[in-house]
């Protein structure tokens, strides 16, 4: 059986202000983001040019942050939104979810294309091999700040989180995630971008592989106590979330491959 190391989820303390680890690796993801962009912004189709991330950065921040926070409440804790709407705004109490966070960026993502008259199909691609660092160091954040742990387990691999009020050894399936989402999902777009691809191929790409992951770790991982399982039984609100992203991809992913290998036959 493996213990937490029961890390202090507050990094600095300077009087009333508490940095939490959450928080820096959010601004450790950004960071991450910005210097990869920055690098791929010199292959010769990318949409934009150096000088550019910054601002798409910024754009993708917003939409994550914004994004985020409506996703969990709209589709985690609507309940709590309709008795008190100014929780809403009260985000150092909690609360973000990534299938918020991504409608958001897609919506940023496409106002920034709009501005710099470029392709939506071309940004996307673009910021997709971005997210995954991003996404791996927030589920460290969800580890260290013992939240997000997975269902119990009789396995060795079992973990003890101090925090868990039924003292259960449970999947540390935010490690799970961290593997799967961050480092897995980073190689998988990182090398696949490395040459030039259909329109949508990267987004699309993303989504499938995202969202199969996202469901998959979902069957180890505790369901959120105020929902539970929506359906059949065992179907959480993430595996719910994440089917419309492997569909979508998917179709998106036949759809511009066979576009595609239509315009070659063609020699358009």
């Amino acid at each position: 059986m493996l213990r937490h190391p029961d890390i202090d989820p507050v990094a600095v303390s300077l009087g009333p202000l508490s940095i939490h680890w959450y928080g820096l690796m959010y601004l450790a993801g950004f960071a991450a983001a910005w210097y990869i962009a920055k690098r791929r912004s010199h292959q010769p189709w990318s949409p934009l040019n150096e000088a550019q991330v910054e601002d798409l950065i910024f754009y993708g921040a917003v939409g994550v942050i914004l994004g985020g926070r409506f996703g969990y409440v709209i589709f985690y804790n609507f309940p709590q939104f309709l008795q008190d709407p100014l929780w809403l705004f009260r985000i150092w109490e909690g609360g973000m979810a990534f299938h918020g966070g991504l409608l958001g960026v897609i919506v940023a993502v496409a106002l920034y294309a709009r501005k710099i008259k470029v392709p939506i199909s071309a940004l996307w691609d673009f910021i997709a091999p971005l997210a995954p660092i991003g996404l791996g160091l927030g589920r460290i954040g969800n580890f260290i700040g013992q939240e997000l742990w997975g269902r119990p387990t009789d396995g060795p691999w079992g973990m003890l989180f101090p925090r868990d009020p039924l003292q259960l050894p449970r999947h540390a399936s935010q490690l799970y995630q961290f593997a799967l989402e961050g480092v897995v999902l980073f190689a998988i777009l990182f090398f696949y971008t490395r040459k030039q691809r259909p329109p949508y191929a990267a987004g699309s790409l993303f989504l499938v592989c995202y969202g199969s992951f996202r469901f998959l770790v979902e069957f180890v991982r505790e369901p959120d106590r105020h929902i539970g399982f929506d359906a059949m039984g065992w179907l959480t609100r993430g595996q719910e979330l994440s089917l419309p992203m492997i569909l979508i991809g998917g179709l998106l992913l036949v759809w511009t491959y066979s576009c595609n290998a239509a315009m070659d036959k063609t020699g358009k």
